[in-house]
């Protein structure tokens, strides 16, 4: 079964490569639209959104024995979602109050396509993990903004780069934070029968997947 990743993030392109799964990339170009108010109502429905506009396309196209993966990640403090940042001073206000506090980070995961003989595939589910921030003061938020690594990132910050210097502890997956929780996503595909596509690691960092994007 080919796996479809609808989304061109490196980080969870990343993820995929990195537990040995074999897959393509086709980015949703979906506008997204926001449903419910809950944290996990929000990355369930906008990961949905991702992956059924990338399952349109390859069901238009007559295909079936494939899979498509649609993530969403938004960060919660208080119960308040906070998205990506507008520009910097919006980061440097984010990362002002999550510092010194613990807040969640949802990311939410949608998985379909349809089997070899036409079943339809479709299902959605979410992660959460507790993150707590040791205190930044405002010469480090500006310092650690004007680098622009959290500009692009869901509550200003990535767990994985220069903001670990300021991570004090996770409860939870820390795949989850960074963008996708693969473990979760492997148990739940197995639960539907569904091969992963893992491959054996060869020694090193494994090779680069071709990837493709549908017109």
């Amino acid at each position: 079964m080919r796996i479809i990743l609808a989304s061109a993030s490196p980080r969870r392109k990343e993820l995929l490569t990195q537990i040995g799964m074999t897959y393509e990339v086709a980015p949703s170009t979906v506008e997204e639209k926001m449903e419910g108010t809950l944290p996990e109502e929000i990355v369930q429905g906008l990961s949905a959104q991702k992956a059924e506009d990338v399952c349109g396309k390859f069901l238009e196209r007559g295909e079936e024995d494939f899979l498509v993966i649609g993530a969403d990640t938004v960060v919660a403090l208080d119960g308040s979602v906070m998205g990506k940042p507008a520009d910097r001073e919006d980061a440097c206000r984010m990362l002002g109050l999550l510092q010194g506090k613990t807040h969640q980070v949802y990311t939410g995961v949608t998985f379909c396509g349809r089997r070899k003989g036409g079943e339809d595939i479709r299902h959605t589910f979410y992660g959460k993990t507790d993150v707590s921030m040791f205190p930044m003061d405002g010469e480090e938020i500006r310092a650690y903004v004007e680098t622009g690594e959290p500009l692009d990132k869901a509550g200003a910050y990535a767990i994985q780069g220069r903001c670990a210097a300021y991570i004090e502890k996770i409860n939870g997956d820390y795949n989850n934070v960074v963008g996708l929780p693969v473990g979760r996503l492997c148990r739940e595909m197995k639960l539907y029968g569904l091969e992963t596509g893992r491959r054996p690691l060869q020694a090193g960092y494994p090779e680069r997947l071709d990837s493709e994007r549908l017109e």
